[in-house]
This record gives C-alpha cells, sequence and structure tokens, in this order.
C-alpha cells in the first residue's frame, strides 16, 4: 500500500516512516505543499496523511487540490490543530478522517487500515483466498489454519496479489507496493519474493503469466 505522508517536521516524518514501512506502507514523504500536489499528479499514492502546518502553502488549499486532481483518494489530516471547528472544515473539504497531534502510533495505524479497506471494499480486517486468511491488523497469513511465517515484503506481496485476484499486476505494479519512492531495488526482487512465497504456500497459488507479470486467480 502506497502512502503519501505530507509533514514539514523532519523527527516526526522519520519515525512516522519507520513505523510505517515495518507495517508494510511503501512511504514516500514531502514537507510541501507542492511537492505533495506532484507526487498526487504524476505517482498518484493508494492513501495520504496531510499535516496542515507546511511551510509553503495551507494544508487545507493542499486538500482542495487534492480533491480536484482526485475526488476519491483518501486523505487522512495529521495536525495539532484540535478545535471543532477545524476538524469539521477538514471533514468539509473532503478529508476522510482526522487526527489530532500527538497520537499513538496504534491508533494511526487502526485508521489507516479502516481507509484500507475501504479500498478493498472488505469490513473486517481479515481477508481470505481459498485457504489462505491475512489478517491486516496483526499482520498474520494462515493457510488451513496454520501461521505461516512471512518477512514484511512477502506478506506485503501477497497481500497485494490476494486484493487484487483475477487481475495480472506487472513487476513495476509490485515494484511500486513494496519499495518506497527512491529505495534501491535489485533487478530480480519480485522474482525472489515469489520464489519464497510459492515454497512456503505451495507452488500453485502464484501463476506467472509471461511477459505480463503475476495473478492470484480470483476464487
Amino acid at each position: 500500500m502506497r502512502l503519501l505522508l505530507i509533514e514539514d517536521n523532519p523527527s516526526l516524518a522519520a519515525g512516522l516512516s519507520l513505523a510505517l514501512s515495518n507495517k508494510g506502507f511503501s512511504v514516500n514523504h514531502v514537507d510541501k505543499g507542492q511537492q505533495a500536489l506532484q507526487a498526487v499528479k504524476i505517482d498518484k499514492p493508494d492513501i495520504v496523511t496531510l499535516d496542515l502546518g507546511l511551510p509553503d502553502m495551507e494544508g487545507l488549499e493542499v486538500l482542495r487540490q487534492i480533491r480536484k486532481l482526485d475526488s476519491q483518494l483518501p486523505v487522512l489530516i495529521l495536525t495539532a490543530r484540535d478545535t471543532t471547528e477545524d476538524k469539521v472544515c477538514g471533514l468539509d473539504l473532503g478529508a476522510d478522517d482526522y487526527l489530532c497531534k500527538p497520537f499513538e502510533i496504534e491508533e494511526l495505524e487502526a485508521r489507516l487500515r479502516v481507509l484500507e479497506r475501504r479500498l478493498g471494499t472488505s469490513s473486517t480486517s481479515e481477508i481470505e483466498c481459498g485457504d489462505i486468511t491475512l489478517d491486516t491488523a496483526s499482520l498474520e497469513v494462515r493457510q488451513a489454519g496454520q501461521l505461516v511465517d512471512l518477512s514484511r515484503r512477502e506478506y506485503t506481496l501477497l497481500k497485494s496479489l490476494v486484493l487484487n485476484s483475477g487481475k495480472v499486476l506487472t513487476r513495476d505494479n509490485l515494484e511500486d507496493k513494496l519499495y518506497s519512492w527512491g529505495e534501491e531495488v535489485a533487478s530480480n526482487a519480485i522474482e525472489v519474493h515469489i520464489h519464497h512465497l510459492r515454497k512456503k504456500l505451495g507452488a500453485r497459488l502464484i501463476k506467472t503469466i509471461r511477459g505480463v507479470g503475476y495473478t492470484i486467480e480470483k476464487l
């Protein structure tokens, strides 16, 4: 899941980037509104977290511009502005959620999972595909009820394929979901992760569409 983190506090941004990356998000951090708008235009994320106190433009104006670019992109405001008026204004301008600083990282993660479930139209934290169950809250995967030990990127790759079951995802698609913007990626990284998943979950689960990408059949 690709997350655009718009935050001008460097220490907070670094902490959030690390914590969310460990939860399976591919994080792109920018600290200015214009950078954020360029990121949405050029390389659209799945979810946006937006600080309102940005150095180059008002955060609410960034939200207005995002909504002109994409009316459906989930946006969660993260800000120290905690009055009812601020919250109402942000939500009325199109934010999907509003979380005041300081906050617990667990609450932010839970709210992001809610937005993620809306994208996948799932009402619970569990995603099922045949005999495989993914729990997006605990990041656990079970096959026929048995816990399967996956690395963070193996989990993220499997979740991406399961959420898009019946569709073919290219290697570029999958790299975008697994790695943060600007992160160096080995040329065979996706193939290695696919190989490991097949060893752990069975060779028939993930199908290779030669010259195109990978898919899990819709069950």
